[in-house]
């Protein structure tokens, strides 16, 4: 590597810190990012209150030239939250295509890295592309199987159904192609990504998945939630959309109560499923076992992880990955459904790893892992194991492997 720091331009729609999920992603990887390259950063205008104000609170000793960009209010003013995200994401890359040609070309930049939203079916900057296109870590090929998304209220099956359907012709979709074709490097979250872009192009493609584990400072949560009780508590933490398998985790649950009355769950989090999710635990008859808590602040997340004896992640495909690597930060054992991204790094020493087969499987692995973990020991071990791991998945550790990956791409290329 030469002594000269690259410059890298980084497409970050979503970059925001002390956030989770893919925003929060975008913001760790920048950071990390910027301890080896100089980096360019175009992000959207709203998320410039919070970077500035965490900036002046955490001094960096390389500076990020923060670019920020939202679309004129004619064009967003239906936007609100999650609705309408895709639409606008398209339009923001189409938008923001000239901001990028000007800055690249200014300041002789020859490095994009379109960082978020790690969705490989959406667009990339068309003057991006062209240079030395760094794409994600991105996903795509993960879909849910009909058996358990005719499950699933309307909504959600048709969802799937189309999600199904893009997968199904993603050889004719001629953006992705041109996207796998120009890119010299792709990160991809999960095996099914990178099984799904075509051969010849998959040299290129490398296993990685987006989050780490952050650098927490547990030691508070814990002693206040050090009580010993004769409850067992499972927590699982998400926002609440069918594919996530919330469902599956009540229907274990249901088995599980039949053998012990002394477990709860916990499901923290909103979303469009929670009337099903709600139905599920009334006619499975739960109301006094399992709780849907909602949206809470990340002081209160935290608690509630120091709180609990096992985490529980039942997503089908790629997702609350933060969460789970969070539960070693907070040396609590894991469940979790193998989706073939991050759980790569977790291991039978300190979790239980569910193979996705037939639904009524998945139900019944779930049902075994959450008794197996009701043993104090067995959790107790689990546990410590997986605190000892976390140090080997930390950002720090993780932005070493972003940096050398970047660099052999370039120098080879």
């Amino acid at each position: 590597m030469n002594e000269e720091r690259l410059k890298i331009f980084v497409s970050a729609y979503a970059c925001e810190p002390n956030l989770g999920s893919e925003i929060g992603v975008g913001w760790h990887w920048v950071l990390e990012m910027s301890k080896y390259f100089d980096l360019w950063v175009l992000t959207r205008k709203s998320n410039q209150s919070n970077i500035e104000t965490w900036l002046i609170q955490n001094p960096l000793s390389h500076k990020i030239n923060f670019i920020y960009y939202d679309l004129p209010q004619r064009l967003r003013f239906w936007k609100k939250g999650l609705r309408g995200v895709r639409t606008y994401y398209v339009l923001w890359q189409m938008l923001t295509n000239a901001i990028v040609k000007k800055t690249m070309e200014e300041n002789q930049i020859e490095i994009f890295h379109l960082l978020t939203y790690g969705n490989a079916l959406w667009p990339v900057s068309r003057f991006g592309q062209s240079k030395f296109f760094i794409w994600g870590p991105t996903g795509v090929g993960d879909y849910i199987p009909y058996e358990f998304s005719k499950h699933y209220g309307l909504k959600w099956q048709i969802i799937e159904f189309v999600r199904s359907l893009a997968m199904k012709t993603l050889p004719l979709n001629i953006g992705f192609r041109n996207r796998c074709k120009k890119a010299k490097l792709i990160f991809c979250k999960t095996e099914a990504t990178r099984n799904s872009i075509p051969a010849k192009f998959r040299k290129k493609a490398i296993l990685f998945t987006d989050v780490a584990v952050e650098p927490l400072d547990t030691t508070r949560y814990l002693q206040e939630n050090n009580d010993p009780s004769e409850i067992t508590k499972y927590l699982s933490v998400g926002r609440l959309d069918a594919w996530r398998g919330f469902d599956l985790l009540i229907e274990a649950f249901a088995k599980v109560i039949e053998k012990t009355k002394n477990v709860r769950l916990e499901i923290i989090g909103n979303g469009s499923d929670r009337e099903r999710l709600r139905s599920l635990i009334t006619r499975n008859h739960l109301e006094n076992y399992v709780m849907l808590t909602g949206h809470v602040s990340k002081e209160e997340y935290y608690s509630k992880m120091a709180q609990c004896d096992v985490v529980v992640n039942p997503c089908l495909k790629e997702g609350g990955v933060t969460t789970a690597f969070d539960s070693m930060s907070f040396c609590k054992p894991l469940i979790c459904i193998d989706t073939g991204g991050y759980t790569h790094y977790f291991s039978s020493d300190y979790a239980e790893i569910i193979p996705r087969t037939t639904r009524n499987e998945v139900i019944n692995n779930l049902y075994k892992a959450i008794i197996k973990l009701w043993d104090i020991d067995v959790r107790t071990i689990k546990g410590k194991k997986a605190l000892n791991a976390a140090s080997l998945y930390t950002w720090e550790e993780k932005s070493k492997k972003i940096y050398t990956n970047i660099v052999n791409f370039y120098n080879n290329y």
